[in-house]
């Protein structure tokens, strides 16, 4: 994508073109209304330039614009149990039990899925007058918008279940429809792909050497095909489809941490991602929402944790070995505590009432204050305690997050220092005991370290050019092992997730030992699962992955669905929680409707054509 987009069209007149807008003109004897600072739909078609222009146009859909969030959400792992949103800001509503059917969210997502519908079908519809560009490109061109338009409309399909379908670009005025099925938007989605698969011109993957390297190939709609299969439980179609990938020459990249850093950003694992410069308006912002405050940004202010993982997820993975991980079994009697008191496991070492270093005699008093045990401080070794807690456990664990007294390289100062997730704070940005410091400083919690640059690896934090994997082999891998597994085809499906796991270094193989023996297709589908979760957790895929399954209203709201009323008692995974279980909010549950997104009831104000979905 980056080599093919013209960066000055988008901020200037071609873009009203391509968004439908300024269509039309008017003049008289006496005034020439003609506009003169934009292109009317039907030229833009007369030049290869301003062709090229309305298809870069359908991937610009995806960059952060205009002051506004990233136009696709990244950040979706709040809406599952990964991770939650910091209690100052007011998006995922519907997860929190904060919205109606008049949410902004509801309304924003609608409109961006259909504006990127609008782009792809008006390139669909109307590429092929552009005699300037060749019949080859021409077709390319067309097979990606197709597959771009399906993309659209498979995300759209998960939140609304049931959308208009529209195939050509609705001027002003024109009829709205009526919602489709859901089984008619998967259908639909199906046919766009396949077109894109029996398009001659379009390429199975491009080289990382290619200046075409990140546009859309014939693997981007397998996958989405593929996973369009797994929805209708079509298993030996979604087999098919992931299967085929295999053979189109994509490979796990060897090490799994680094892939995601800008220096490794163009390698076989990526099927489709989405592509980021440091220009402005076309950085990536997971940077900012993943990062700390030592992060490096242009500014000097550092980046925002507004994305806070859960403990409880963070405590799922296992031993390295397959075991379950239990905390008893690492400080006994750990879960029979109450929250506050438990919290003295996870305190700096040195801190003392009584020493000659005001910040740590402060720190101890501190912690008393705010209900800690401290019959069981360890003074000077109470980190090195804590810190068996994550030994030995999948690697992955400490390469997505940052845990207490693990370090992470910051920028924010003129020398980039390794910092330590320590608590209580006491540190300074550019002086020892350089603590990592984050815009949570008053609470104790997990920091993401995916996709949070260091150093001074990018040039800004807050508009990173660190590109993000939409689909990547490890996907279709779990993919194609999961339609084998629903076939009851469970060894050969356990061949694939030891390809992912055996990337990893130390990683036990499935079936290796007492713990990774899988005992039969159920025991695989929870393993499945939780592999899904473990390698692709704080890259937005889980909350689709979890919709399918029919498992989010259990893993992001279970708590509230149960009989149990009293907040002091829901301590598992619902809502945003310190390192040892302390709460600062829980989500409310509000209804299984929720499960469905409400249409926008400014769009059916707008088109009384549509009908709200049950609850809303």
């Amino acid at each position: 994508m980056k080599k093919k987009l013209n960066k000055s069209i988008f901020g200037g007149a071609l873009l009203m073109a391509i968004a439908g807008m300024g269509l039309t003109s008017c003049s008289s004897d006496f005034l020439d209304t003609n506009p003169t600072d934009r292109v009317g739909t039907d030229e833009v078609w007369s030049t290869y330039n301003m062709a090229n222009d309305v298809v870069n146009g359908v991937y610009k859909r995806f960059y952060y614009e205009n002051g506004k969030e990233c136009p696709d959400w990244q950040d979706w792992d709040c809406a599952t149990e990964v991770a939650d949103l910091d209690a100052n800001w007011s998006g995922y509503a519907w997860a929190r039990g904060r919205a109606n059917a008049s949410w902004w969210g509801f309304s924003d997502l609608w409109k961006r899925y259909y504006e990127e519908i609008y782009r792809a079908d008006n390139v669909i519809v109307n590429l092929n007058q552009c005699t300037a560009m060749s019949e080859s490109e021409r077709a390319r061109d067309i097979a990606e918008c197709k597959f771009l338009r399906a993309w659209a409309y498979y995300r759209a399909n998960v939140l609304w279940r049931g959308v208009p379908i529209y195939l050509e670009p609705v001027e002003y005025g024109q009829d709205t429809k009526a919602r489709n099925t859901e089984d008619e938007v998967w259908e639909q989605i199906i046919q766009d792909c396949t077109d894109a698969i029996n398009e001659p011109n379009l390429p199975n993957k491009y080289s990382t050497s290619d200046q075409n390297y990140g546009r859309v190939t014939k693997a981007a709609a397998y996958y989405l095909r593929g996973q369009v299969y797994l929805w209708k439980k079509q298993w030996a179609n979604a087999e098919a489809d992931f299967r085929e990938i295999t053979t189109m020459g994509f490979q796990l990249f060897p090490d799994y941490k680094n892939m995601f850093k800008a220096a490794n950003e163009k390698n076989d694992e990526y099927i489709f991602q989405y592509e980021y410069s440091d220009d402005v308006g076309l950085g990536s912002l997971l940077g900012r929402s993943h990062g700390n405050r030592v992060t490096y940004t242009a500014d000097g202010f550092g980046c925002w944790n507004n994305i806070i993982p859960n403990p409880y997820f963070v405590d799922s993975y296992q031993y390295a070995n397959g075991k379950p991980f239990d905390m008893d079994e690492v400080i006994p009697g750990y879960s029979k505590m109450n929250p506050k008191a438990r919290s003295v496991y996870f305190l700096r070492n040195g801190l003392d009432p009584n020493s000659s270093d005001a910040r740590l005699k402060a720190g101890y008093q501190q912690m008393v204050e705010y209900g800690s045990d401290m019959s069981k401080y360890d003074k000077d070794g109470n980190e090195e305690r804590i810190l068996k807690v994550y030994k030995d456990r999948d690697p992955r664990m400490l390469m997505n997050f940052i845990t207490p007294y693990s370090t992470y390289q910051g920028g924010a100062t003129a020398d980039c220092w390794n910092y330590t997730l320590r608590w209580p704070y006491i540190g300074s940005d550019n002086a020892a005991p350089y603590d990592l410091r984050s815009d949570t400083n008053d609470r104790f919690y997990y920091l993401f370290r995916k996709y949070v640059p260091e150093g001074r690896e990018v040039k800004d934090g807050l508009n990173s050019s660190i590109d993000t994997p939409i689909f990547r082999y490890a996907g279709a891998l779990l993919s194609l092992a999961e339609a084998l597994n629903e076939q009851g085809k469970t060894d050969e499906a356990v061949q694939y997730v030891n390809q992912v796991r055996g990337r990893i270094p130390g990683l036990a193989l499935l079936n290796s030992n007492e713990w990774t023996t899988v005992k039969g297709q159920d025991d695989m589908r929870t393993r499945l699962m939780n592999e899904y979760k473990w390698e692709l957790c704080g890259e937005g895929q889980l909350y689709w992955k979890e919709q399918r399954w029919g498992t989010w209203l259990d893993t992001k709201l279970g708590t509230n669905r149960t009989t149990v009323t009293d907040p002091a008692q829901m301590n598992g995974a619902n809502g945003m929680t310190e390192i040892w279980g302390t709460k600062r909010y829980t989500n409310n549950y509000i209804g299984e409707y929720v499960n469905v997104f409400a249409i926008p009831e400014s769009e059916i104000e707008r088109n009384p054509n549509l009908t709200q979905n049950p609850g809303w």
